[in-house]
């Protein structure tokens, strides 16, 4: 029997990561012309580290950062967002070995200021961690949550 992967386990494993790719005919009908960076785990988790307490980014934010850093048109956005989930797993799991010092995981927010329900203890553990810096939790819609203003709070991150 496998043993299942810890998070911080997934986060070193760059299944050599990062890779340029030329955006194909079918990709493009949806992100355009150009060429897409594949991030690796730890990438985008190096990114989450750098906003401080206060501030907030979202994985679109994050794609840009890593498009700018490889010279491509975009960073894909399905993987940074699966990245950003490990690195978020992975820090629970320094947090639970009583480390202080782990990637702020809390202040990466979904396109639009949204609150992640997947990351560790949910969308409380999220309002909790965001509230605590100062930020204030509204509604947006019937079911999501966001960072009211987010925009103008937004980490100003260079790689």
């Amino acid at each position: 029997m496998k043993v299942k992967e810890s998070w911080k386990e997934k986060l070193r494993d760059s299944k050599d990561l990062p890779k340029v790719i030329e955006i194909d005919e079918e990709m493009s009908k949806r992100w355009g012309e150009g060429t897409c960076v594949i991030p690796a785990p730890i990438e985008v988790d190096e990114i989450m580290k750098k906003v401080p307490a206060g501030e907030v980014i979202t994985i679109n934010n994050i794609r840009e950062i890593l498009a700018e850093k490889h010279g491509t048109s975009i960073a894909c956005p399905i993987t940074t967002g699966i990245f950003a989930w490990i690195a978020a797993g992975a820090a629970d799991e320094d947090a639970q070995q009583g480390k202080k010092r782990i990637t702020p995981y809390w202040r990466t927010l979904k396109t639009g200021g949204l609150l992640n329900e997947k990351y560790p203890g949910g969308i409380e553990g999220q309002i909790k961690q965001l509230e605590k810096e100062g930020h204030t939790i509204v509604p947006k819609g019937k079911k999501n949550l966001v960072v009211l203003n987010y925009d103008k709070y937004t980490a100003k991150i260079k790689i």
